[in-house]
């Protein structure tokens, strides 16, 4: 039962790692226009970080996940 856990937790790792790489490269790009699509993709990889954090119960990176996710979330409405 725990292997396939963490497998499933290892699979979620990889899915956030991507988000978080994409959400970075679309907010490093100098369009304006992107923004908005490069905070919400943040918005999704963080949203799986706090959450393998709290798996872990690592709760220094839960917490530091939780406040980029708030600024995430806040900067993507401030774009719309």
């Amino acid at each position: 039962m725990k292997i396939r856990y963490y497998q499933r937790i290892d699979n979620l790792r990889w899915i956030g790692f991507i988000l978080a790489f994409i959400g970075v490269f679309i907010l490093s790009d100098a369009n304006i226009t992107t923004q908005v699509y490069g905070w919400a993709v943040s918005i999704l990889s963080c949203s799986i970080w706090v959450y393998i954090g709290y798996k872990d119960k690592d709760i220094a990176r839960t917490c530091m996940e939780l406040m980029y996710l708030i600024v995430a979330i806040r900067a993507t409405i401030n774009w719309l």
